[in-house]
Order: structure tokens, then C-alpha cells, then sequence
């Protein structure tokens, strides 16, 4: 186990210039979760796992589990979600966990001192088809103010905002979270996707998703752009950018397959990530990453940690370890092929799990 360190800060002070969406409405807890974010760069980078405390490889909804933690001995410092199919009313996400399971490891991880990332793969508003229901090229545009399915989506989003409005601890402190939705949306397998509209209406679309929380009283959030991987220049990657009023984290997302060119691709997209995030005066973040199966028993400290440790990145996170898809995993379990490496990866003073950070003090 390492030694903890708390990142503790009795005074901060927020640069209002460098904050997203109005610092000075947010909850403390969510300012406390910003300025902390901040100082990440010179501490280390944050470790991720999707999914991590609700389910793994041959488990589901046992109490405190993690694959992660059964691996070092600690969680994450970042757990990810997904509110897909909230928008629905349902009492399950697309992946079949509650979004009550949801509610209650959100606070678990708040109380821990670590982060909640919540991304949404909304279900298409015009066909009715998933968020792979690519079919049409007007569905952005219909959920904007005007078209036919704008009454429908602002219903949706009240959805979102009743259930981030719910998260609240023991003393009905609400729970910080970081959100990062309309992901990915430089490549084109969602109905957000860059083919499926113009980069106006997608930034339009996300004013839209802020203002609209923002107006169900929705303080608690921080706000992450989230494109795919592949960067070629600054000018690609905010050719769809909103604004630097309505972000607080610039990541994008690259999964490997071929080892040469996820290295290079992750060299290049990390080299050009942060140049804009200086500019911008704006947190980077890896926001999902992984190698599927991890067959590579040396992957972690041979692979991911040269690749990221140069630069000033708050988190990078791995995506879930799938307890229905045998082979769907990212993260190491208990006798897993890169199990012990992992646990190097752990003690790497660069690497910051739970116990390593309070993101709240």
C-alpha cells in the first residue's frame, strides 16, 4: 500500500477566468473538487475504472467489491457510470445496473475523497433506436430549440437533472460529479457523431444540455469535452469545442488494438491535448483508455505509464470489466496475466488511487 497522501487545501482560490460553468453557483464541494482537480498535474495522475464497484468478472452487486481493489488493495480515485436510458424512466441503465446501485457508489466514492465521472449514452430522440442509431442525420437538429423533438429531449434532461440533483450524502451535502456527455463526437458511430451534424447545432446542443440543468437547479457538475482519439491539430479538436464558459476538462478517448499505433496515435493526440489545455487554461484527462482482455502481462508499466506520465494529466480511466462478455475487460482481476504488473503500476509513485487523494478538503 502506498502512503496516502491528502491532497488537503484549507484555502483556495478559484480563477474564475479558467472555470467552466459559473464557479461562484456551485456548491463548495464542487469548487473544492475543481481547485483539487487543478493541482492533480503536480501530484500525479488519477486512476479510472469504469463501472468498478457495481460489478466484475464473475461478480455482480456484492458490497465494496472491485476488481481493482481485489488486484492492489485499493479503488480507483475515479469511478465511472453511465445514464443511459434514464432518460427513459427506467429503473436500469443500458448495462443493467440500478440507477439506485448507481446513486448509493456515487456517494461511497464522495466519501472515499475520490471522483465520479457520468457519461450518457442517450437513446436516439427521433428513431427511438440506441445511441449506435445512426440512420438519420437530423437528430441533433430536431432536439434543438424548434424542431420537432425539442419538448421531447427537455423532458429527457430533466431526467438527468432530478437524478444529479438526488446525489446527496448522509447529511444532504450534494455530491460533486464530473459529467461528460455527447462523447466521442468527432468520429460517427453516435447520433451526435461529426457526419451526423454540423458543428454548429453540436455546439448548440451542448449550451442547450447546460442550460438546461443549470435551470433545474443543477450546481453540482463539472463539465468534460470528450472527442475520439486521432488527433491531427488544435483546429480539429475545437472545431466542435463549445466553449470555455461550459468546460472543465478537455480529454478524448483511444482504446488499443495495434500496439504500434495506439502508441503513436496516444503520443501525438497527448502532445496536442496538451498544448490546448495550456492554452485554454483547462484540466486534460485520458477519459477512457484500455487494452481489451489485457494480454500483454506487462502493459501497465511497459505501455500506459510511458505514454502518459509526461504529461499534466488529471485521470486517465479505464473502461468496465463486463461480468455478461467474458473477454470484455480492461482492468486486472485476481489471477489475471497482467495482475502483478498492475500492482506496479499501483506502487509507481506517479499513479494516484483513492487512498492517495481527498478531492473534497
Amino acid at each position: 500500500m502506498k502512503v496516502k497522501t491528502l491532497l488537503c487545501i484549507n484555502v483556495f482560490v478559484l480563477c474564475l477566468s479558467s472555470c467552466g460553468v459559473s464557479m461562484e453557483k456551485s456548491t463548495p464541494e464542487t469548487q473544492k473538487l475543481l481547485s483539487n482537480l487543478q493541482l492533480m498535474s503536480s501530484r500525479g495522475i488519477m486512476f479510472g475504472h469504469h463501472d468498478d464497484t457495481v460489478y466484475g468478472i464473475g461478480w455482480e452487486g456484492d458490497e465494496g467489491r472491485s476488481d481493482v481493489k481485489s488486484v492492489c488493495g485499493d479503488y480507483p480515485a475515479v469511478i465511472s457510470f453511465d445514464l443511459g436510458e434514464i432518460e427513459l424512466g427506467k429503473d436500469e441503465n443500458l448495462d443493467k445496473v440500478s440507477f439506485d446501485k448507481i446513486r448509493k457508489e456515487i456517494i461511497n466514492q464522495y466519501e472515499r475523497g475520490g471522483m465520479v465521472s457520468l457519461s450518457w449514452h442517450a437513446r436516439n430522440p427521433l428513431t427511438g433506436g440506441d445511441a449506435w442509431d445512426i440512420s438519420d442525420t437530423t437528430v441533433v437538429r430536431s432536439i434543438l430549440p424548434g424542431g420537432s423533438r425539442h419538448d421531447k429531449f427537455i423532458n429527457w434532461m430533466d431526467c438527468v437533472a432530478t437524478f444529479l440533483n438526488s446525489l446527496k450524502d448522509p447529511e444532504g451535502i450534494k455530491v460533486p460529479v464530473l459529467f461528460r456527455p455527447w462523447h466521442e463526437h468527432t468520429g460517427s458511430w453516435f447520433w451526435w457523431g461529426e457526419k451526423l451534424c454540423s458543428s454548429a447545432d453540436y455546439k448548440k446542443l451542448w449550451r442547450m444540455t447546460v442550460e438546461s440543468l443549470k435551470a433545474k437547479g443543477v450546481n453540482n457538475v463539472l463539465y468534460a469535452y470528450s472527442s475520439s482519439s486521432n488527433l491531427q491539430d488544435s483546429c480539429q479538436y475545437l472545431e466542435r469545442y463549445p466553449g470555455d464558459d461550459l468546460i472543465d476538462v478537455m480529454g478524448f478517448d483511444a482504446y488499443q488494438a495495434d500496439s504500434l499505433s495506439f502508441v503513436k496515435d496516444m503520443k501525438s493526440s497527448l502532445n496536442i491535448l496538451g498544448e490546448i489545455g495550456k492554452k485554454h487554461n483547462k484540466m486534460i484527462a485520458v477519459t477512457e483508455t484500455g487494452y481489451e482482455s489485457v494480454p500483454d502481462a506487462k502493459w501497465w508499466t511497459d505501455t500506459l505509464l510511458p505514454l502518459i506520465k509526461g504529461f499534466p494529466l488529471s485521470y486517465v480511466l479505464v473502461w468496465r470489466n463486463a461480468r455478461e462478455r467474458p473477454t470484455h475487460y480492461y482492468a486486472p482481476y485476481p489471477g489475471q496475466v497482467s495482475a502483478g504488473n498492475f500492482v506496479e503500476f499501483y506502487n509507481d509513485s506517479r499513479t494516484l488511487f483513492v487512498s492517495n487523494v481527498n478531492l473534497y478538503e
